[in-house]
């Protein structure tokens, strides 16, 4: 049995933090050189034919002693991010890395201060609110035969379910460049990454060079809510991703993500509140 304390968190001073970073910023540097000749970099206008899977999310919404101009700044980072990512190409055995296509968000490539999660509070940050793509484009890989070869998850659960439409757990958090999203096509088909963006919502698409084989579905598993032996509540649960045939068989299921948060609200509060 696993013990209660693992997933406590644990007070970092900033020194501490700022050498952490530095740590896995340079380890993930390496790991980036030793896969240099396996990364996507062809980004191509023209579409592909056929959509796999394809997702949307809003924009803005009302938070709590959230300015909407946060909002809005955090919308003009998304267009910058995006247009390193649009159209990119995943040939077959190529790989895409989140950060390494968009590289480090910084005011001098125009990057404004959005909303960013440090310790489960909201603070500003800047290039804050790109996890909103990073979850998109996670939610989406799902759904198809792509496979995600490197994905965090979010350590604390900030908000109650109020409007939620997606599982427990379906995002993927990031923060440059230790926190990546990395994914592979395993297949023998090209596939593309397609993202748009109008005053309301966020969009993504994966298509390819051929029509989809299967359907996919992903549901939730052993949800629970546990209070812990230092006094907090954690939520956790298991994501599968089920493969059906198009005429509906279920024909494969297989556990994609294991999450364990700790919970920043009232586990009894009501949806809405």
């Amino acid at each position: 049995m696993q013990s209660t304390l693992q997933y406590k968190p644990i007070p970092r001073s900033k020194l501490r933090l700022w050498l952490g970073k530095a740590y896995y910023r340079g380890k993930r540097r390496v790991k980036w050189w030793k896969m240099r000749h396996q990364f996507a970099s062809r980004q191509q206008p023209e579409s592909l034919l056929y959509v796999h899977a394809s997702h949307q999310t809003p924009l803005y919404r009302k938070l709590q002693n959230v300015d909407m101009s946060i909002q809005a700044q955090k919308v003009h980072n998304l267009n910058l991010a995006m247009k390193s990512l649009h159209g990119l190409i995943l040939a077959p055995g190529e790989v895409m890395s989140y950060w390494r296509r968009i590289g480090k968000p910084t005011h001098r490539k125009g990057y404004k201060e959005g909303m960013i999660l440090f310790y489960g509070t909201m603070q500003l940050g800047v290039g804050g609110g790109l996890c909103q793509l990073s979850n998109l484009i996670y939610w989406i890989t799902l759904h198809t035969p792509l496979q995600v070869m490197e994905r965090y998850r979010h350590s604390y659960d900030v908000f109650p379910d109020a409007s939620r439409t997606q599982p427990f757990g379906s995002g993927a958090t990031c923060a440059y460049n230790y926190l990546d999203l990395m994914i592979v096509n395993p297949t023998n088909e090209t596939f593309q990454l397609l993202l748009t963006i109008d005053d309301k919502e966020l969009r993504g698409e994966w298509r390819s060079t051929y029509k989809p084989l299967y359907q996919y579905k992903i549901v939730e598993r052993n949800h629970r809510i546990s209070l812990e032996a230092w006094g907090k509540y954690m939520r956790h649960n298991e994501l599968y991703q089920q493969v059906y045939t198009l005429e509906g068989g279920l024909i494969n299921e297989i556990k994609v993500a294991e999450n364990h948060a700790l919970m920043m609200y009232e586990p009894m509060l009501k949806q809405g509140v």
